[in-house]
């Protein structure tokens, strides 16, 4: 059976000499799109994308000039990047640079990845959210603390951590973000029930390259999923992490800051922050940006060793921002006492505060199956360790360490009296 042409499929295409041009251009026609350009270098494929209507840039996969850089500029006018390359190396280069896919230079097969590539989801537009969620005109003013949940790899549950405290400090009486920016995909939106498609982060990260990003089109972005608790969910694939640019989530966590207290779920490993495009650079500017990092570490004696290995590389990031450190899954079978466990800790740090939270299965799957906060279920012995947590970080039992780090740097620059 003929697949029905689809006149209305717009293709850019830059490539660069190459000996398959002609004959993917033939079968491109033959298959009923439109080649909107043939391009004659990286610079005019960039601003051909920005003049708008294209969906797909196909290009020689060993142009000289396609950077990371031009990739994400295309990405913001919602043209996805397919290369033609028979070279495995070169395919994995350009899997890092954010291509959506690398093909062979055979035309059917060409046709066949370009329908793929345009059906493919860039970044969900906040339309979709919940009709009627703008910004309360009577939010407070002033800006709120950005308190980053990270811990070392091995699951030591920096999730259900970051949960955890969000909706304490929100069951508190503060507004709270909830930002889910694991760049391995997130899972906050499961540990709380929300079953859309939209990821929150995506629509945020799009509107930041436009410019357009303000408090009201965020609020919009988020779900609501409590009182005072607002949720960004996160990434739905690992590989949708090429569409949040470097520097991107700093900006957004500055423009969560102005609803509330944010509590940023971050992914576990530490790159150079010097490789702009390391995977885990939205961990890297999370970290940055925070106010105070909450350390997630488990009691057993991998996860001790983890832990200790992972405050010495993020103390050497973070420098002088405050690091609060969380003992998770802690019980008496371990064979070591709470004060062993406090010396370990500060042989490697000065912590604002080291807290444990007991092994309590059943709550944490009580909490998982029902899609909801441990502060929602009632009464447990997790939660009232997260609860003693979340009190020793509220903003009224730190008010006497001084102002936080972003309320430093707005008085600097002269932002605040």
């Amino acid at each position: 059976m003929t697949a029905v042409p689809d006149a209305r499929l717009c293709v850019l295409v830059l490539a660069g000499g190459a000996t398959w041009e002609a004959g993917v251009l033939q079968a491109v026609a033959d298959a009923g799109m439109v080649v909107t350009k043939r391009c004659v270098d990286v610079p005019d494929l960039m601003a051909s994308a920005s003049s708008g209507g294209a969906t797909v840039a196909l290009v020689a996969g060993d142009l000289p000039r396609l950077d990371a850089e031009a990739v994400m500029h295309l990405l913001r006018y919602d043209v996805r990047t397919l290369a033609v390359t028979a070279d495995p190396a070169l395919a994995d280069r350009l899997g890092r640079l954010g291509v959506v896919e690398t093909i062979p230079p055979a035309p059917a097969e060409v046709v066949a990845a370009v329908r793929r590539v345009a059906a493919r989801e860039v970044v969900a537009d906040p339309e979709s959210a919940p009709p009627g969620r703008h910004l309360d005109p009577d939010h407070p003013a002033g800006h709120g603390r950005v308190l980053a949940v990270w811990g070392p790899a091995g699951a030591p549950g920096r999730t259900t951590v970051a949960v955890g405290l969000a909706a304490e400090l929100a069951g508190a009486g503060q507004p709270v973000v909830l930002v889910d920016a694991d760049p391995y995909g997130g899972a906050v939106a499961q540990h709380l029930g929300v079953l859309d498609e939209m990821s929150g982060l995506l629509a945020v990260a799009r509107m930041a390259n436009l410019g357009t990003l303000d408090e009201d089109s965020f609020v919009r972005a988020c779900r609501r999923v409590g009182e005072r608790l607002d949720v960004l969910t996160g990434l739905p694939r690992a590989d949708r992490r090429v569409e949040v640019r470097p520097e991107v989530l700093g900006a957004v966590l500055g423009v969560a800051a102005g609803l509330g207290e944010v509590v940023v779920d971050c992914g576990f490993s530490l790159e150079d922050e010097a490789v702009p495009l390391a995977r885990d650079r939205m961990t890297l500017d999370a970290l940055l940006a925070a106010d105070e990092v909450v350390v997630v570490g488990s009691a057993e004696p991998t996860g001790l060793s983890r832990l200790a290995r992972g405050l010495v590389e993020l103390t050497d990031l973070v420098g002088a921002t405050p690091v609060r450190v969380v003992v998770n899954r802690m019980r008496p079978t371990l064979g070591w006492s709470e004060r062993d466990i406090v010396g370990m800790v500060e042989g490697y740090v000065r912590p604002a505060g080291v807290h444990f939270l007991p092994e309590d299965r059943a709550a944490v799957d009580r909490s998982l199956v029902a899609g909801r906060s441990l502060v929602e279920l009632g009464e447990s012995s997790l939660r009232a360790a997260l609860g003693e947590v979340a009190a020793a970080m509220s903003p009224v039992a730190v008010q006497a360490s001084g102002p936080t780090r972003r309320r430093r740097r707005l008085l600097l620059r002269g932002v605040l009296p």
